[in-house]
């Protein structure tokens, strides 16, 4: 298994970034996850880090080193990371439970399949052509698909930020799975949060991506998302990989954040990944990144402990 990979967030003019990416890995399956924490609810980027460490746990558990079942992994995970959001809002008796979106995808034997809840997106691009983008669950892709609005009014329509389903709201949320992709060698997959996609339209996207490798790709449509979105811009982050698919270099490079990634040579209980247990993020106090890791801890305890019933 063969990638090359770059990941890349702004805060935009925003005080804190809510956004949050990472990917994990094993020898044969590759784990891409980013989260959009919502700015309209208190804490947005805990619920978002929760989201990426729990999701990340439950691959590093399951995936031995593929995942059996992606489709129920994903919903699984997603599931999880519900769960775990509410948790913490018990932790810190928040008077209201902290939200995010989430985009994940699954790569495993050339194969890639992907989940959301709300407003981030996927695009899976080959040729200059987007092959799939995961549709928002907002308001306005409502009102498009019922023909009560045109497609222009994605970008004026006063109803456009307006989401019915994420992690973390008092209902669960619908995990929406795509069907499995089978990806060819030079496949790119991008993950973004709406800063991105919202200012950028998808010609600008697609040609900058299949023109680039993505390590220029993904800074330059940052850039340009920042620009155009002035000092009002929101959080921006994306992240993409270019599928390589077959045998490659013998080491694993260290660089994690634009690299390429081979992972032929892996011991088969050897996970890699940039989703660490402490965020970087000042946004979040040393406090509450404890609690996080604390919860992310007995998250990975209560995975083994059922692991082991099961068997």
């Amino acid at each position: 298994m063969q990638f090359s990979v770059y990941q890349e967030s702004h805060v935009g003019g925003r005080k804190v970034n809510q956004d949050r990416m990472g990917y994990s890995f094993t020898r044969d399956a590759l784990l891409l996850v980013l989260a959009d924490g919502m700015g309209g609810h208190l804490r947005g980027e805990a619920a978002a880090t929760v989201a990426l460490q729990t999701i990340s746990a439950v691959f590093q558990q399951q995936a031995t080193p593929y995942v059996k079942g992606p489709e129920r992994f994903l919903e699984e995970a997603c599931m999880a990371a519900h769960r775990e959001i509410h948790r913490y809002a018990a932790l810190h008796r928040m008077p209201e439970t902290p939200r995010t979106t989430v985009v994940v995808c699954l790569i495993q034997h050339n194969t890639a399949t992907w989940a959301h809840c709300g407003d981030s997106r996927l695009y899976w691009l080959r040729d200059g052509h987007v092959l799939a983008r995961t549709r928002d669950h907002s308001h306005i892709e409502n009102l498009i698909e019922k023909g009560k609005v045109p497609p222009s009014a994605r970008a004026t329509h006063p109803d456009r930020n307006k989401l019915y389903n994420c992690l973390g709201a008092a209902s669960a949320p619908k995990v929406e799975l795509s069907r499995r992709a089978g990806l060819q060698a030079g496949d790119t997959m991008l993950l973004c949060s709406d800063g991105l996609w919202a200012v950028l339209d998808d010609a600008e996207l697609v040609d900058t991506l299949s023109t680039r490798p993505v390590v220029r790709a993904v800074p330059e449509l940052l850039q340009a998302a920042l620009r155009q979105g002035g000092a009002s811009s929101d959080n921006v982050t994306g992240l993409a990989i270019t599928w390589q698919g077959g045998p490659g270099l013998d080491d694993v490079p260290t660089e994690v954040m634009s690299t390429t990634i081979t992972t032929e040579a892996l011991p088969q209980d050897l996970h890699g990944s940039t989703i660490a247990g402490r965020s970087p993020d000042p946004g979040i106090d040393p406090f509450d990144e404890e609690q996080i890791e604390k919860a992310i801890a007995e998250i990975r305890g209560a995975i083994e402990k059922s692991s082991q019933l099961l068997k």
